[in-house]
């Protein structure tokens, strides 16, 4: 992640979120900083799936993602990981929601692909929707929250293996098992839509 590369940066972010997570009100001044950057290339990644039609820009994305993160209750961010996790998933879940306003605006018009190929899933030149793909993350929450919260923060927030691990306070190695499962169980629960 970007901030890897000055050594002081993460602790800067995880002091930062300390301090969100106790209410302080000049956090934002100095949170902000020390994240955009990050929460761009975010956005980027989750635009790189969406229609060429979607005029979203990655400033807007990372403005509304930042402002659903920062009006949350009482946030529980212990690093940068889990911040840089859920900032993917508020973003994931923007875009899922203007997928099914323009849907239902357009009675079924164009829907918004996301190629999962791009995740390293074997699916060959086959594009997916959003709103298919939303729908299969509701149902492997069902049955595997652990393995449905891996796909979020892998595919949509692009977090490594170990970035992963250290999130959902597992080994490395469970990571890599229960990836290689969620995207199994994935591609086949969308292989079935029409």
């Amino acid at each position: 992640m970007a901030d890897d590369l000055q050594p002081d940066a993460p602790s800067e972010v995880t002091a930062a979120l300390n301090d969100w997570n106790h209410g302080d009100p000049s956090t934002l001044e100095r949170l902000l900083p020390l994240v955009y950057d990050e929460l761009r290339r975010l956005a980027r990644q989750h635009l790189s799936h969406e229609s060429p039609s979607l005029t979203l820009q990655p400033t807007e994305l990372v403005h509304e993602a930042f402002l659903r993160l920062w009006g949350q209750e009482r946030p529980n961010w212990r690093n940068r990981a889990y911040f840089f996790g859920a900032a993917s998933e508020v973003m994931r879940r923007i875009l899922v929601d203007l997928a099914r306003r323009r849907k239902a605006g357009k009675r079924g018009g164009t829907l918004i692909r996301v190629d999962l190929a791009e995740a390293d899933i074997p699916v060959g030149e086959r594009d997916f929707d959003l709103e298919t793909l939303d729908s299969a993350l509701v149902r492997l929450a069902q049955l595997d929250p652990r393995q449905a919260r891996l796909v979020e923060i892998r595919f949509f927030g692009g977090l490594t293996i170990e970035h992963s691990a250290e999130v959902l306070g597992i080994s490395p190695a469970t990571v890599k098992r229960e990836w290689l499962l969620a995207k199994a169980w994935l591609l086949r629960e969308i292989s079935r839509q029409p």
